[in-house]
């Protein structure tokens, strides 16, 4: 997908409204067939066409790169045309839809006549519209959409502030965000959406403005800027019978995009890890100490520092001086019943022969004006005493049909010695438009779809190589991304905002398509030993698709408090026996799209007075969590109409009336959870980790929510 000019692909820039002339029909509507309506408009022809998704306006012709970011052409549903002088109809799909001539407009009503959608009706004193509804610009083009007083819009991928949009200005954008405090985020999908039953996708790797009813643009609009020549906009619409339509608009999303494939059961296990066990002693040692204490864990990491040498990695060799023999601390880790995850990024430093071999293939990213292979440096504000700085690297062209294989297929080592897991790290470092791809690309056009191709090329190794079940950790994404498997929320600051930001950016990307999601729990910078910070996370933890303890420090729970290691023993004991629950979560999400952690918004379509509560969330269809923020063990809960329980499969509580907040004090062990009257919950044999069940978990009992007669 080409790109379009632009002043700067990293930041946002207003257009100038008044120099925009909105899109016009230059000729009547045509039917190309009984399926595609041609718009000639003087900013290009544009096809409309009806999907049970939704309408899709594409101009012609498409991109010349296809990505793979939609799993299928959906097929187009038959149409009828009534052109007039100034508007034409076309009906299909159960859709009456309304086209302006002069400007281009759209009005979506269902075939009773009720608005389900429509272009912005932002006017202004001296012309008839201050934002046009479709334009063509050098920036690319701008999509506007009106917006009601106080609707919400929700998804573009893992933001860390509000959940609802409005009133915000975001940007699809992949970056290397370094933490978790501003805009810039790792995953990104330009895909937003309305609880009033529609939403917007951009199908493209440009980078896309969104501004969300954002008060410096138009207060009462969705606008989009989309910088790239081509246009292919799906306008998603919930089907008329769906009593959730935010989960139906996500179901959609996920039809076009793909469905993630169900994790293997050891996955939903605690995952250890650190930044970093320094060599295999530590690493060894640590292991056998999760172990002796009895500490529930299926997964132990190790680390890029750990087990590549910095200088010369990423080329998946173990470091000669950390891991003299590899296949001993293997064998030692097998027996101790860990699965294993190693880390990678798809750079490969100068230092390394790889760099000129790959080179003289063209196997790496070039530069532009040279053709030779591009030198990547990095930031050397991010490193420090224990994060050493990274050499100078080359970018590995995933573009490239034999660069990919050969990175699939050199994984193959990894899974055959006893590896059972990747964590994929990084994927956002394609930033300047002066990097050229294999297939012709530029930086700007590659930089987005870059995490998804080196994710996929990963993902296909497992799936071809682990003996355990593909399965990996990925931080960057964009669109389709979902596919394969859970991400991880990258580097939080470890302290109270942190974990905050955190949770809400995988809520967030929930609402973006992208069903798992894992926090570092206990932060992954500025770590302060702070107690009650590591229990808390932990225990929110417990509630998520997938939960691993990771930052710069030791996150074994033994590192901290007697009380607080009793504490975060007791919540990762109660993972485990959620792990039932878990399977069915997780089966859900890979049917339907709806996330295991689901936002207020998504859990109670039917009381708008829960969206607000975007701090909490539900787990699956019954638990409702509320996380502790509070180093005094403070929880102010928002509890949906009905009578709820708390959560305890060893403790009673007196049930609590729903529709309003309740102020809680909770214990250092204790868990704000809930369930609803004549809730069952299955309960498995606490164990220490999944192997011990066999195939499924066994269930040991049923806790019920029972209220006293």
């Amino acid at each position: 997908m080409n790109q379009a000019p632009s002043s700067s692909p990293f930041q946002p820039v207003e257009p100038d409204w008044n120099a925009i002339g909105a899109a016009e029909l230059c000729a009547p509507p045509k039917l190309m067939d009984d399926q595609r309506l041609r718009l000639p408009t003087r900013a290009g022809d544009l096809v409309l066409s009806l999907h049970s998704q939704g309408v899709r306006l594409r101009s012609e012709p498409l991109a010349e790169r296809d990505y793979g970011l939609l799993v299928s052409e959906p097929p187009a549903l038959p149409l009828e045309l009534d052109i007039g002088d100034q508007s034409s109809v076309l009906r299909g799909g159960g859709l009456e839809i309304t086209i302006g001539h002069h400007p281009f407009s759209l009005r979506v009503c269902d075939e009773n006549g009720r608005p389900r959608l429509g272009s912005s009706l932002d006017g202004h004193f001296e012309r008839a519209h201050r934002l046009p509804p479709l334009a063509r610009t050098e920036q690319g083009w701008i999509v506007s959409l009106g917006l009601t007083s106080g609707e919400p819009m929700y998804g573009l991928g893992e933001k860390w502030g509000g959940l609802n949009h409005r009133g915000q200005l975001l940007r699809s954008w992949n970056c290397d965000a370094l933490g978790v405090n501003a805009e810039r985020s790792y995953k990104n999908t330009p895909f937003c959406w309305s609880p009033e039953g529609w939403g917007v996708f951009v199908h493209t790797t440009s980078a896309v403005t969104h501004a969300v009813g954002y008060a410096p643009w138009s207060q009462r609009s969705y606008c989009a800027l989309i910088e790239n020549e081509y246009l292919d906009l799906w306008l998603l619409l919930s089907k008329p019978e769906a009593d959730n339509k935010s989960a139906d608009l996500l179901r959609s999303y996920s039809e076009l995009t793909g469905f993630a494939p169900p994790p293997p059961l050891w996955s939903g296990g605690v995952i250890l890890s650190k930044a970093y066990y320094q060599d295999a002693a530590e690493l060894l040692g640590t292991a056998r100490e999760v172990r002796r204490r009895g500490m529930p864990c299926d997964t132990i990491t190790i680390d890029g520092r750990s087990w590549q040498d910095t200088r010369t990695r990423f080329a998946f060799e173990w470091c000669p001086e950390s891991f003299p023999d590899p296949a001993a601390v293997m064998q030692e880790l097998k027996q101790l019943n860990f699965k294993v995850c190693v880390w990678e990024y798809p750079l490969v430093s100068i230092h390394h022969p790889w760099f000129q071999a790959f080179a003289d293939k063209g196997w790496l990213l070039k530069d532009r004006r040279t053709g030779a292979a591009w030198q990547y440096q990095w930031d050397q504000q991010a490193f420090g005493e224990v994060l050493t700085p990274l050499p100078v690297s080359g970018i590995v062209d995933f573009t490239h049909p034999d660069a990919y294989a050969f990175w699939r297929d050199a994984h193959a080592p990894l899974f055959e010695l006893g590896v059972d897991m990747i964590k994929a790290d990084f994927g956002e470092q394609v930033e300047d438009d002066n990097m050229l791809a294999h297939n012709g690309a530029s930086g700007a056009e590659l930089h987005n779809v870059y995490a998804y191709l080196y994710v996929r090329c990963v993902h296909e190794a497992a799936e071809q190589y682990s003996r355990s079940g593909a399965f990996l950790f990925t931080r960057a994404a964009w669109t389709g991304s979902q596919r394969f498997n859970s991400q991880w929320g990258g580097d939080p600051q470890a302290d109270w905002e942190g974990m905050m930001a955190n949770i809400r950016g995988g809520l967030s990307w929930g609402l973006s398509g992208g069903p798992f999601y894992a926090t570092d729990v206990g932060g992954f910078y500025r770590d302060q030993r702070n107690d009650a910070l590591y229990v808390r996370w932990a225990q929110a933890a417990v509630f998520s698709a997938h939960i691993r303890l990771h930052g710069i420090g030791a996150r074994e729970p033994w590192s901290y408090s007697p009380e607080a290691e009793l504490a975060v023993m007791r919540a990762l004991t109660l993972r485990y026996q959620l792990f039932d629950y878990l399977q069915r979560c997780w089966q859900q999400a890979c049917d339907t799209g709806v996330p295991v952690q689901r936002a207020m918004v998504l859990a109670f379509p039917q009381e708008p007075a829960a969206w607000a509560f975007e701090n909490q969330f539900m787990f699956g269809d019954e638990l409702l969590v509320a996380p502790c923020f509070s180093p005094q063990g403070e929880v102010q809960v928002y509890l949906p109409e009905g009578t709820w329980l708390r959560f305890d499969p060893e403790r009673e509580y007196a049930p609590l009336a729903g529709g309003r907040v309740h102020a809680l004090q909770l214990g250092l062990d204790e868990i704000a959870v809930f369930a609803r009257a004549g809730t069952e919950i299955p309960l498995c044999t606490a164990v220490q980790l999944s192997a011990e069940w066999g195939s499924q978990p066994k269930i040991e009992r049923r806790w019920q929510a029972q209220t006293a007669e």
